[in-house]
């Protein structure tokens, strides 16, 4: 499996079993409570954070992420994000840790025996919340009760 990641903040992300695979991504809080972070709750944060500096400025910064993720943990993409998370002031910390969780959760999509859309289906909720406006709550369940191939095709014709 992979190493686990810790961050300027001291909380560490990592991968563990879920309810279906060994794939899960938790968040260790520098106090040590542990969580699997859900979309909604990052898509939300991530929302704020562009709200604030731009949201194409996150979308652009989020692709230099998404584009050269595989299937392994890469240690240059973890220092990409905590070097272009220095571009956010106040919330460095904050950017490192979601970016962060969400590059694991498209690790973890790549990693996937079942999943036909692999890591674009977050790209896809990134798409909805920073570029479309749409809320993290509309993001995060868009995808539910939509068969792959018609999410592929919405997902297409949007460019990736």
């Amino acid at each position: 499996m992979h190493d686990p990641t810790t961050l300027t903040n001291g909380a560490v992300v990592f991968f563990g079993r879920g309810k279906f695979d060994d794939w899960c991504v938790f968040l260790r809080s520098p106090e040590g409570k542990t969580v699997a972070p859900r979309d909604k709750e990052y898509f939300q944060k991530l929302k704020t954070i562009g709200n604030r500096f731009g949201r194409q400025k996150l979308y652009d910064d989020f692709i230099t992420v998404y584009a050269p993720t595989g299937k392994v943990v890469d240690p240059l993409i973890l220092r990409r994000i905590k070097r272009l998370s220095l571009k956010y002031d106040e919330l460095t910390d904050e950017v490192e840790q979601w970016l962060t969780v969400i590059y694991y959760g498209m690790v973890a999509e790549e990693n996937k025996a079942r999943a036909i859309l692999k890591k674009r289906i977050k790209r896809l909720g990134i798409h909805q919340i920073l570029i479309e406006d749409n809320s993290p709550e509309q993001a995060a369940t868009f995808s539910k009760g939509k068969s792959a191939n018609e999410l592929d095709k919405l997902i297409l014709e949007k460019g990736f």
